[in-house]
């Protein structure tokens, strides 16, 4: 038995905050979910008893029937107090897989609560995870980043086989931009210089010596080894497929020292692995603390009344050959890189047509166009949209404007970092 540090124990087992946390949880009985809150008092008083065994499959019985209310229709439209009740199920199962000394179980199941839920109890479910991985020593990996992109694409094929749809983009590892069209570079201009310049006219531009004092790129610069130290043992979404618009596209939830092993470090995979548009740094604070939000987020745009301060910070890591498809978003955008470089193509909000935009809904804001590898003859005006492009390189941000079309592609074993205001 592992006892969990006195002020979770003591939350979890205190008579009154169940009753609030519970009655905030009323309102699932207008859904069909009163068995739910009464399985959810005794799974608490089972904890309070110290009877563990009992509180995980009380707590797992939630979690089993809350998982089919997540998972029916579209995710957007299921309420909220549903991933609230999932949350809290979640808790109960990590703390007594604590509580049991099954540390590994107990983060496995925390992370679950934190992507599938939403946040309760001042989001204790990071303080248990870092109570049982201070227990744990992390798996000691032998790969370096150095290593890894030393042998990345580096394949020997028959040159009469058939290549794959992501072999085509693995060995095209070196790319001639065109010095027409390279994005301009700055370097830390001024708030107000970015502002007139670049935001208020929704231009691009690479942005250097900005980030340089980022522990990820010095003092604790990033590289695999020291991803999986920190946040090997963490179950994290991953994309698995070269391009979301694919048929063949699918997410799955794994370790990320899994993904690591699978898809950056085993060339062998004809699969394309990609840890993508992922709040990782909501989930592993320990992250949070080798980066910092740049100062030019601060601006606001003074033509929208419908101003929102909240910067949605994003990762983006994965193996040589991870494509976004040309698509543009609703942000402001400050791309920073910090392992890795990536090619990137930019094409304005005006050139819309001209990309062929899907005509589902959906996915209205990617277009139909292999931008690298185009078919004139379904799209012919392709050709005649104007771009800009750029090898963004570690210690650089990108600043791409709200709707202007991007497309990207690493080049080597990348780690990006989006902030979106």
């Amino acid at each position: 038995m592992s006892a969990l540090p006195k002020q979770i124990f003591h939350r979890l087992q205190d008579d009154k905050e169940i009753e609030i946390t519970i009655n905030k949880f009323k309102n699932v009985t207008d859904y069909g979910g009163q068995r739910i809150l009464d399985i959810l008092l005794i799974c608490s008083q089972r904890f309070k008893e110290e009877r563990f065994e009992s509180c995980l499959q009380l707590a797992q019985c939630v979690l089993d029937i809350v998982w089919e209310m997540l998972n029916t229709g579209d995710w957007k439209e299921v309420p909220v107090i549903w991933r609230k009740v999932y949350t809290y199920g979640a808790i109960y199962k990590a703390a007594a897989y604590y509580a049991m000394g099954k540390l590994e179980q107990c983060i496995h199941a925390s992370d679950y609560g934190l992507l599938m839920g939403a946040p309760i109890l001042d989001n204790i479910l990071n303080d248990i995870i870092s109570a049982a991985a201070a227990r744990i020593h992390p798996c000691k990996q032998t790969t370096s980043i150095d290593d890894a992109l030393a042998n990345a694409g580096d394949h020997h094929r028959n040159d009469d086989s058939d290549d794959s749809y992501l072999d085509r983009y693995k060995r095209r590892k070196h790319v001639a931009v065109d010095p027409q069209r390279q994005i301009t570079q700055l370097s830390c201009p001024s708030l107000d210089y970015f502002r007139k310049h670049y935001f208020c006219t929704k231009e691009p531009v690479i942005l250097t010596d900005v980030i340089d004092h980022w522990p990820a790129l010095g003092a604790r610069r990033w590289s695999i080894q020291r991803l999986k130290d920190i946040a090997g043992h963490r179950t994290v979404p991953i994309e698995i497929g070269t391009r979301y618009t694919d048929d063949s596209w699918t997410q799955k939830l794994m370790p990320l020292s899994k993904f690591i092993d699978e898809f950056i470090t085993m060339e062998s995979n004809q699969e394309s692995g990609y840890l993508a548009q992922h709040q990782l740094f909501e989930q592993i604070p320990e992250l949070r603390t080798d980066i910092c939000v740049p100062d030019y987020c601060c601006i606001i745009d003074d033509n929208n009344d419908d101003v929102d301060a909240t910067v949605l910070t994003n990762a983006w890591f994965g193996p040589q050959g991870t494509i976004s498809p040309l698509h543009h978003d609703p942000y402001h955008n400050l791309f920073a890189q910090v392992m890795g470089r990536k090619y990137i193509r930019l094409y304005p909000e005006h050139e819309s047509e001209n990309v062929y935009p899907y005509p589902t809904k959906l996915l209205s804001n990617t277009s139909q166009v292999d931008v690298e590898f185009p078919n004139f003859e379904n799209y012919p005006n392709f050709a005649n949209a104007e771009y800009l492009e750029c090898i963004i390189e570690p210690g650089q941000l990108l600043y791409i404007p709200p709707r202007c079309w991007h497309y990207v592609r690493s080049l080597d074993i990348s780690f990006s970092v989006s902030f979106w205001w």
